[in-house]
């Protein structure tokens, strides 16, 4: 039966008397509307606040272009990539590159010990509870109480949704346990999240998501060693030291100092590296901080350089002993 308004009364030109199915179709259309308008108001905000990094002074010779096209390669078949090597040989700079090239916002982790599968996903923030109180009949009285938990995605979540690009740095200092979330992810192109309620718990993984990870050598303390079934379905690369020519452009272009210096502390921190054990070698990063600090005092010799060399080598020394033999070798260079 279909309801037929007989008295089409209007009010400010606009006719009050709605049949049901006209009722529902406005409500449904509404809403429909309002949920996307939501959907892209939080993805404004999300690229706002995660926007596509900046690299500043970008080196790319040959040897770096081998490796980030390799890395490139893998993304461009949707395969995640764990890029693997020693602290201070250039990981993060190139990942951060790769995702600028790839032109989508992207969304960083920090791997450590303390991180769980919420920091990953997210979680509820806030309970929010509504009450009723229903007294319009005499003598009878209704309460009802209403229970709203809100949601608030974090950065994994994100990068599903929205097909962001997730930059996972030190992924290797964070236990196994906490990136089981990852599987689902990419084997079958499904985000689990376990404390999510309804619908919202699968979220299906956008075609543009893609990942990048960096990890320390396994040599390294405070290293977790991820599960095999996650390694496996991750492309690993190794990554060490660039060639000396390389290194020398990248403390010259990151310090401002003219190549001929950069060469010379290059020289002087590959000789120290090759009589370090893994656990003490400095990196490039090193050298880009003795060039800044040489450009600053406007001076550029040996003395100086072994100075601020043997400063910065302080920082992986034991103790007073082992300060001691790392000078004598940095006085033999």
């Amino acid at each position: 039966m279909v309801y037929v308004a007989k008295h089409k009364r209007k009010v400010m030109g606009k006719q009050i008397h709605q049949t049901l199915f006209e009722k529902r179709k406005k409500l449904d259309g509404t809403e429909s509307s309002l949920s996307k308008i939501r959907k892209e108001i939080e993805k404004e905000k999300v690229e706002s606040e995660y926007l596509i990094p900046e690299v500043k002074n970008w080196i790319e010779t040959d040897s770096v272009k081998e490796v980030k096209e390799r890395v490139k390669n893998w993304l461009s078949l949707k395969h995640p990539v764990h890029i693997i090597g020693p602290t201070g040989c250039g990981k993060t700079l190139l990942a951060l590159q790769i995702a600028k090239e790839r032109g989508r916002p992207t969304v960083w982790i920090n791997g450590d010990e303390s991180i769980t599968t919420t920091d990953l996903i997210g979680g509820y923030s806030q309970v929010e509870v509504t009450s009723i109180r229903d007294k319009y009949i005499h003598n009878v009285f209704k309460d009802k109480d209403i229970l709203k938990a809100d949601w608030v995605d974090n950065p994994l979540t994100l990068a599903c949704k929205y097909g962001y690009t997730l930059f996972y740095n030190d992924f290797s200092r964070s236990r196994a346990v906490a990136n089981n979330v990852l599987l689902s992810i990419f084997s079958e192109g499904i985000l689990e999240l376990p404390t999510q309620f309804g619908e919202g718990r699968y979220v299906k993984v956008h075609p543009d998501f893609r990942a990048i990870f960096t990890s320390n050598s396994i040599e390294y303390a405070g290293i977790h060693r991820p599960q095999d079934a996650l390694l496996d379905r991750m492309v690993g690369i190794y990554m060490d030291y660039y060639d000396r020519e390389t290194e020398a452009k990248i403390i010259a272009a990151q310090s401002g100092i003219k190549e001929e210096y950069a060469l010379l502390i290059t020289d002087m921190l590959r000789s120290l590296r090759s009589k370090s054990p893994p656990e003490e070698l400095i990196g490039t990063r090193a050298g880009v901080m003795v060039a800044q600090a040489l450009k600053l005092a406007n001076r550029c010799d040996k003395r100086s350089i072994k100075q601020l060399l043997a400063d910065v080598a302080t920082s992986k020394t034991k103790n007073l002993n082992h300060f001691n033999e790392k000078m004598k070798i940095i006085e033999k260079l």
